[in-house]
């Protein structure tokens, strides 16, 4: 059984991808601040962003299952939305230390425990906001913009290994209350929907499968088409 570590697992996109997960055959294991309500999952409560929190996690990982296959980057903050004037240091230390520290501490700690296998992936979930964005959003789309560079960087510094590493940037994936969006917001895709947690979980399996080796150091935008959109 392969095994399957998900930051951030317990809500929103990354509880889809643990549930989806473990009905593919793996064993899910879930790194979150928040309890998880899932009970088919292995739960760890960590602190993504800190570096003793993640490496109590992983030696917890180790001690109990050996070993890990796959690593998930799904932990974000993603509702932080101030002028950069009127934000501060504190807040910018939270949301980076968060969504990129957070990665990069578990991309170092998922590397280390996987030495000796023959397989591993590393998926990052980023988002089309690394470079296309909206006012105020400065310190999250820079989050995201890091995890892009932490891929491309980490698919070659990892050559001569069996990880790939890969992105996913999903655009509007609505978590809560599908059924309330409005004719407007589906049509202003080209794909006529908003998209929903599978849409990132299916390329997440998709990708963590041993024979799709060769897709390594890619961003793949999910976003109905959006991004693809001339809008004056």
């Amino acid at each position: 059984m392969k095994n399957c570590i998900i930051t951030g697992g317990s809500s929103g996109i990354g509880f889809d991808m643990a549930t989806q997960f473990i009905e593919k055959g793996y064993r899910v294991i879930v790194l979150d601040i928040k309890d998880c309500a899932n009970k088919e999952v292995t739960y760890i409560h960590t602190d993504i962003s800190d570096a003793v929190s993640v490496a109590n996690a992983f030696k917890a990982i180790k001690e109990q299952f050996q070993t890990a296959h796959i690593l998930i980057n799904d932990a974000a903050i993603a509702s932080h939305k101030k002028a950069l004037v009127d934000s501060d240091a504190a807040e910018f230390d939270l949301i980076l230390d968060t969504n990129l520290r957070g990665a990069y501490l578990c991309c170092k700690e998922f590397i280390n425990l996987n030495k000796g296998e023959s397989y591993g992936r590393i998926i990052n979930i980023s988002s089309t906001r690394f470079h296309q964005n909206e006012a105020n959003c400065e310190l999250y789309g820079m989050s995201k913009g890091g995890l892009i560079s932490l891929t491309n960087s980490l698919c070659i510094s990892l050559t001569g290994t069996p990880i790939t590493v890969n992105a996913i940037s999903p655009g509007w994936i609505c978590t809560a209350n599908y059924d309330e969006l409005d004719f407007d917001d589906h049509k202003m895709h080209p794909s006529n929907r908003v998209g929903k947690p599978r849409d990132i979980s299916n390329v997440c399996l998709f990708l963590a499968e041993e024979e799709n080796d060769f897709i390594n150091g890619a961003n793949i935008i999910v976003d109905g088409g959006m991004t693809k959109k001339m809008i004056y």
